[in-house]
This record gives C-alpha cells, sequence and structure tokens, in this order.
C-alpha cells in the first residue's frame, strides 16, 4: 500500500527528512540537561527512531529500517553535530524547527498506520500504531531524559491528538477503500495544520472536571 501512495525515494527522502528534524529536537534537549555529546547522541538517535522501531518490532518488520538503512542511523548523528557545535542558533530558529516537527508528526502518523496495516493488523491497531509511529520518540526522549512525556503534561499544546487524527483519517480511508495520494496526503496536512494551530493558539486537552464534592465530610 505504501508503495501506491508515494514513490519509494519520495517516501525514504520524507522519512530521512522527518528524522532529522525530530533528532534535532531530542538534541536541544539534551543541550539543555547539561549532557555530554554521547548524551546527545543518544537522545537524538531514541527521538528520530524509537517510534518508528517499536511499529516495527510489533508488526514483525524485522530488522527494522534504522537497522538495514545506514541513512536512518546516520541522519541524526549530521542533527548531533549541528546542535552540539551550533544549538545557540539553532534555538533561535525554534519556530522553524517546530514547523517541520510538525510536518513530520504528519507524515509519520500516515506512514506508520498504511505499514502497519500493510502487516496484517486491523484498522484500530494500524491507527494506534500510526500514533505510536509518530509520537513514540518524544516519549521515549523524555523518558530518558527524566522528564515527564509532553503529550501526557496538561500544560503543553496538543502534540498527539494531530496525530491520532491524522491516523484515524488514514484508517478510515482503508475502510471506505477510497486511500490514495490524495487523500492520504490530505491526512499529512490535516495533522500537520492542527498541531500547527496548537502551537499557535496553544490548544490543549481538558483535564478532569474539576468541582466540589457535595459529600459531607467525615467528622
Amino acid at each position: 500500500m505504501l508503495q501506491q501512495l508515494f514513490s519509494p525515494s519520495l517516501l525514504h527522502a520524507l522519512d530521512l527528512i522527518g528524522i532529522f528534524v525530530f533528532a534535532i529536537s531530542g538534541a536541544l534537549l539534551a543541550v539543555r540537561k547539561n549532557l555530554d555529546v554521547f548524551g546527545i547522541a543518544v537522545l537524538a538517535e531514541a527521538t528520530a527512531l524509537g517510534g518508528g522501531l517499536f511499529r516495527d518490532v510489533v508488526i514483525g518488520a524485522v530488522p527494522p529500517a534504522a537497522f538495514t538503512d545506514l541513512g536512518y542511523f546516520v541522519t541524526p548523528l549530521l542533527a548531533v553535530a549541528l546542535v552540539f557545535f551550533l544549538h545557540p542558533h539553532v534555538e533561535r530558529i525554534q519556530n522553524a524547527v517546530n514547523f517541520f516537527d510538525a510536518a513530520g508528526l504528519g507524515l509519520f502518523c500516515v506512514v506508520g498506520t498504511a505499514k502497519a496495516y500493510d502487516y496484517g493488523l486491523g484498522l484500530t491497531a494500524s491507527a494506534c500504531l500510526g500514533l505510536v509511529t509518530a509520537v513514540g520518540g518524544g516519549v521515549l526522549r523524555d523518558v530518558l531524559a527524566n522528564e515527564v512525556p509532553s503529550l501526557l503534561r496538561w500544560d503543553r499544546d496538543l502534540y498527539a491528538v494531530p496525530a491520532l487524527v491524522g491516523a484515524t483519517m488514514v484508517a478510515l480511508c482503508i475502510h471506505f477503500d477510497v486511500l490514495n495520494a490524495f487523500t492520504s496526503s490530505l491526512a499529512v496536512i490535516t495533522a500537520f495544520v492542527l498541531r500547527l494551530l496548537a502551537l499557535r493558539y496553544h490548544w490543549r486537552a481538558p483535564r478532569a472536571w474539576q468541582r466540589r464534592s457535595t459529600a459531607r465530610e467525615e467528622e
């Protein structure tokens, strides 16, 4: 199915771009945590490849693409070199990093869902793995950096929700047999735009409804 949506060369190029941007976010967090160059590399690799690795292991696509394509491993190291020497400048273009990060989020949730379905998973499971592909690396990054994952924090702009919307759109398109280059691109753009809007307007998921209890306190 993936071959029908994107040409192999285009998909590979988009994958590497998404991996590079995700790696930058991991490397920047490592710098903020005052980690050494090895720690920066570990966080960059984990952020860039973590979601895809988890998906491939679950669906049985082994060895995972990250271990069979040298470009997948080397690309995060290029991001490490960039951040290691130029991190003050990279910090100053955070808006640009967020822009490409949102694009990577949209691409990975769509590709992850389609690939999971290709390997025989049902629509719901495929959408879940599409979500994991998009956000799993960020969760692993935060755990390694000893932080509560960003997508679990109420004070962070929506991240998982746009990816879930994109993955769900792909699953619905598969169900109705209308998944093609146009509809898959529409799913990518939808997730991308939702993420940008969340960043622009600080959209956040609601917390549990807080109200005073009417129960009388025990004396």
